[in-house]
């Protein structure tokens, strides 16, 4: 139960951050974008 609130945790504060900073955001779309066309 303590893993699991803690990953929950670790998660919101993640998307928390994406949510607030654009350039942070812009360059994850961007990174799993190549990461998707690398494994077609």
């Amino acid at each position: 139960m303590r893993k699991k609130k803690l990953l929950l945790t670790a998660i919101g504060a993640g998307v928390t951050y994406l949510m607030k900073n654009k350039d942070a955001r812009d360059k994850l779309v961007h990174t799993l974008q190549n990461f998707r066309k690398k494994n077609r």
